[in-house]
């Protein structure tokens, strides 16, 4: 119950002072702008008590939401807010909060919260009303009569559960609750962050164990989806009262530093911005240029990284403008008539972060050795930077020229798409994965490690398609992501086009391609914990082998040791070859000597030197219909490559001379194929079938030890005839768990 805050002006560990500290100790005086005057709640619960407002006039308490609502909302229609307010002083007339004063103004101070983020009318009314249900005998069913599903679904998504129906799991069921509510309406989330800020400003009479239990949960769970859901201001605020609560001494320490800092009577980046205005006024460039001073736990991260603080580690320098372009000429003027730091610089308008932040982030350096961290963007920009999706509006509402019957009230098309365009990734992930949580224990302690992750990766999928990974996440994790449970048959992927195992940890931007197995009684590998970084993997994973007591493929199962001939024997071993390496060869074959022979035999090669010997390159196998080159070695040998051999490049750098070849006529030839596949039985006995099927001869054959559930083929074959190698490689290419075929090419050069 929210009643249990406490008046802010009431002493206690956290005091009152605390955002006062930010705006009045961090601003430099040059640059504080004047701001609306504080608002007086025991003036407001005061004047709640008088009773509700002649009807059709606006009540005086509520005077400060109206202002701030109108600046953002000038034509917002009122009438749902003074039915609204008027509802909430009369349900909640006579209760008190700890602090002594009337009920009401903590859902006042919600509202103005809310109200000077830009939030829209539906979200006011509803943040007016979201404690009558639970505190007071109104019923959701009254709210929607009185102000329809909208407000009535937003009241029912911040509404707690009772401890008495769920015990020690009211908590937990209830933050599951509210996600799955902002997972259909992000401004659930919103009004509950707002609620938590003002309870965290007013926290100061209670026990100092209650005081910390509420900042925990507020640190591991309502700051990471403030962060996620950009709304910074709400964020960094919350951020510093928990710091006041949890880290009193070190609290008081960056207090100091900040306030020592502004009594100093330079001011860098006063200096710097007065130099920045002059650049961007020359230029013609229409900008408005802010100290941005940083907040608690900003100096303090600050002067954790850099140890002895400088006056521009106190603050950043915002440039506002009006246009996305004027971005980029602001910064290109302050490169060019200014020293920039080059590494500092990221551009999240090109590529903006998963919270919807847009900004570019640039920092110069002063004359004496100091950095300026400058950020550069829109006014537009600047507004959804600090309120996120508060900021957006309303997101169900029809475009304005749209008839009304397209969007109902629920926020859901006729069609059944979704009309929200600010539903996350993570918030997607996090709406799968919760459903498989199976204990309210299981879904807090995972909820808490994934919100722990607070950056976010973008991979692309070969068809176009985008996968939202926390940074961190593997192959493993991108599986699950895009095909759940399915991805139990996953068996190796393509990274940026090159085989990977599971356990790759991807990069923002990889491409992925995950290959599926086809066996239907495919498993997942026990050893996909270790690499599984999502909540949505893990669970996947840990279910399936509950589920299976002696399941979970090993890699040792999977490493092709146990593979059949198609004969039904196992392949000799090589008296020389490591445990786990296989040689199948007919009895007449050669044996192999430092690696896969290329000795042709029928293939007829035709040179410009006559009389000398030809030899086909052992690096690269040629076969026809290749393009091929020459070079002659010791003892008149001339060598064949294939074109694209890497020796051929490194024999032209060293100034070798090509000699003119040519294939003349032929018959069979030999050639040598490596194929990459992941480990699976029964593979080896595949292949070979596959090959004997082509009609293609098997010289020799060796299977590499496996890495990472990764095995590596390697096949000289005897071909009755040059043009079956396509269809030869496109048979192995189709053998389930193989997914490379390729003509050996060894990296060295020689021949």
């Amino acid at each position: 119950m929210s009643a249990e805050a406490t008046n802010p002006a009431t002493p206690g560990p956290v005091a009152p002072t605390a955002s006062a500290a930010v705006t009045a100790a961090a601003v430099p005086r040059a640059d504080r702008r004047k701001s609306r005057p504080r608002i007086d709640l025991r003036r407001l619960g005061r004047a709640a008590l008088l009773g509700p407002a002649v009807r059709g006039k606006l009540p005086d308490a509520i005077s400060h939401v109206v202002e701030a609502h109108r600046a953002h909302h000038p034509d917002a229609n009122l009438d749902p807010l003074r039915r609204a307010y008027v509802l909430a002083e009369s349900s909640h007339r006579g209760q008190m909060r700890k602090s002594g004063e009337p009920y009401i103004t903590h859902p006042l101070a919600v509202t103005l919260i809310l109200a000077e983020l830009g939030a829209e009318t539906t979200t006011l009314t509803a943040s007016l009303l979201h404690d009558t249900v639970e505190d007071t005998d109104v019923t959701l069913d009254q709210v929607r009569e009185q102000f329809g599903e909208e407000v009535r679904y937003l009241v029912d998504g911040v509404t707690k559960l009772e401890k008495v129906d769920y015990g020690a799991a009211a908590e937990p069921e209830t933050f599951r609750k509210m996600l799955v509510a902002t997972g259909s309406d992000v401004r659930v989330m919103s009004i509950k962050l707002a609620d938590r800020l003002h309870n965290m400003r007013t926290l100061g009479v209670m026990r100092p164990e209650k005081q910390a239990r509420i900042a925990k949960v507020t640190r591991d769970v309502l700051i990471p989806l403030a962060e996620r859901l950009g709304v910074q201001a709400l964020k960094t605020e919350m951020e510093d009262l928990v710091f006041a609560i949890l880290h009193p001494g070190e609290y008081e320490h960056t207090r100091r530093l900040i306030a020592d800092n502004a009594a100093r009577p330079d001011d860098p980046l006063a200096e710097v911005a007065d130099e920045m205005r002059g650049v961007l006024r020359e230029a013609g460039i229409q900008a408005e240029v802010l100290i941005r001073p940083r907040h608690f736990v900003s100096v303090h991260r600050v002067a954790r990284k850099r140890g002895q603080l400088r006056g521009t580690d106190f603050g950043r320098l915002l440039v506002l403008v009006n246009e996305d372009a004027d971005c980029y000429g602001v910064l290109g003027e302050l490169h060019t008539c200014m020293t920039p730091v080059v590494s500092e610089f990221k551009d999240f308008i090109a590529v903006p972060k998963f919270n919807l932040y847009q900004s570019l982030h640039t920092a110069v350096a002063r004359p004496d050795g100091q950095v300026v961290e400058v950020l550069i963007r829109t006014h537009q920009m600047h507004k959804v930077a600090e309120a996120g999706v508060v900021a957006l509006g309303n997101p169900y509402a029809p475009a304005p020229d749209a008839p009304a019957s397209d969007v109902p009230a629920s926020g859901t098309p006729a069609d059944g798409e979704r009309a929200d365009p600010t539903r996350p990734g993570w918030l997607s992930r996090l709406l799968e994965w919760q459903q498989a949580a199976p204990d309210p224990d299981t879904f807090w302690s995972t909820l808490r490690e994934d919100l722990a992750q607070d950056r976010e990766l973008t991979v692309f999928r070969p068809d176009g398609g985008t996968l939202g990974l926390p940074e961190g996440a593997t192959c493993v994790d991108a599986a699950y992501a895009q095909y759940g449970e399915d991805a139990h048959a996953c068996i190796g992927a393509r990274v940026n086009g090159r085989l990977a195992t599971l356990s790759t940890v991807l990069k923002d931007g990889d491409t992925v391609q995950l290959l599926m197995g086809q066996d239907p009684a495919s498993e997942p590998s026990r050893e996909w914990l270790e690499h599984a970084h999502t909540p949505a993997a893990r669970i996947a994973i840990q279910r399936w082998l509950a589920t299976h007591p002696g399941g979970g493929t090993s890699t040792e199962d999977m490493t092709g040791t146990r593979a059949e001939t198609a004969e039904g024997t196992a392949p000799a071993r090589r008296a020389d070859a490591p445990p786990g390496t296989l040689a199948a060869r007919p009895a007449d074959a050669a044996p192999v000597e430092g690696g896969p022979t290329a000795r042709s035999r029928g293939a007829d090669v035709l040179m410009d030197r006559p009389g000398a010997s030809v030899r086909l390159a052992r690096c690269c196998t040629p076969v026809p219909p290749d393009e091929i080159t020459g070079f002659a070695v010791r003892g008149g040998v001339v060598t064949v490559h294939r074109m694209e051999c890497a020796a051929v490049a490194d024999m032209k750098g060293r100034g070798r001379g090509e000699i003119g070849v040519r294939w003349g006529d032929t018959t069979e030839c030999r050639v040598t194929l490596v194929a990459e596949s992941f480990g699976r039985p029964h593979l080896l006995a595949d292949l070979t079938e596959a090959i004997s099927s082509a009609g293609v001869d098997i010289v020799s054959a060796t299977v590499e030890p496996p890495s990472q559930q990764r095995v590596r083929h390697t096949y000289t074959l005897l071909l009755p005839d040059a043009a079956r190698l396509p269809a030869l490689m496109r048979a192995m290419r189709d053998v389930p768990g193989v997914y490379d075929v390729a003509r050996a090419q060894h990296q060295a050069p020689g021949s």
